[in-house]
């Protein structure tokens, strides 16, 4: 793999030159198993959003964007591993040409898991600020066409960057690129964050008459952003400290819990779905009916 990516042997060439914090070595039945639920999970959000005509709203179509990113983090895993099976069982040439590309394909999968992640709860930031602070507009200014024609762009410069990073992955500039994004979005959200806040305390009362579901989705908005700092920003931070110390001692010691920082991101593509259930009743009720539709054909 590539720079970025191929980080198990990164981390274990280091920690042979630093025996005081050896790797932590998770089965790997563990992140197959994890990966499978959590595509399994926002597979069921997607249909429930293309099954129910009333979930078919910009809101919603953002979602989708997210749970389609996780999927892609959930896939990344499912894939190597079995390029990995099939590595061992002979079948492919170990460093060959198939197992290159392949491995740029996975690669890629798991960038584009990150940028759509970013890009996914930029694009809900937003629509949570027009919402609360445009309520009488949104219907004019956010429509399923422009919410649709704005995820095209975004995945389509997704799709660009990580290609570009993987083909670039071995050059530093690429990896302070990569992970610079991470910080963008942060900056960006509170950025709105902080005109929202700004916003209501000028003008309370004009903000205490707005819809409760408005304010609803901020606060969904606030929980999905926090698990996905708390499930990506170590191993963005594990990048960083692979590319620009992989020999101090302190680093390497962080470096051996790489394989807990993957547990993490995978993780996170398992939580979003119930974040989603818990926070939006129309969700949970189209849950119920595919159930009781699956379960009395």
């Amino acid at each position: 793999m590539k720079h970025i990516t191929d980080l198990y042997e990164s981390v274990n060439s280091t920690m042979s030159n630093n025996s005081d914090c050896p790797p932590v070595v998770l089965p790997e039945e563990v992140f197959f198993t994890i990966s499978v639920i959590g595509v399994l999970e926002n597979l069921i959000v997607l249909l429930a959003v293309i099954k129910n005509k009333n979930l078919q709203s910009p809101m919603y179509f953002f979602i989708c964007s997210l749970a389609i990113s996780d999927m892609l983090g959930s896939l990344y895993k499912i894939l190597e591993n079995i390029l990995i099976i099939f590595r061992n069982m002979g079948y492919l040439e170990p460093r060959g040409s198939f197992e290159s590309t392949a491995d740029d394909v996975v690669d890629s999968l798991f960038i584009l898991s990150l940028l759509g992640s970013i890009c996914s709860l930029s694009a809900i930031a937003a629509d949570r600020y027009i919402t609360i602070f445009h309520a009488l507009q949104y219907q004019r200014l956010v429509t399923p066409r422009r919410a649709a024609v704005v995820l095209l762009i975004i995945w389509a410069c997704c799709i660009g960057s990580g290609i570009t990073i993987v083909t670039f992955s071995h050059h530093v500039p690429a990896v302070i690129a990569f992970t610079a994004l991470f910080p963008l979005m942060l900056v960006f959200i509170l950025c709105l964050y902080g005109h929202m806040f700004l916003l209501a305390r000028s003008h309370a009362r004009r903000v205490s008459t707005l819809p409760r579901a408005n304010m609803k989705g901020a606060i969904t908005l606030t929980v999905l952003l926090g698990v996905f700092i708390f499930c990506w920003a170590p191993f963005v931070l594990h990048i960083l400290l692979m590319t620009f110390c992989p020999a101090d001692p302190y680093c390497a010691c962080y470096l051996a819990l790489f394989q807990v920082n993957a547990v993490l991101i995978m993780c996170n593509a398992i939580i979003d779905p119930f974040i989603y259930a818990f926070r939006s009743p129309e969700l949970r009720d189209a849950f119920k009916k595919m159930i009781i539709c699956n379960r009395y054909p």
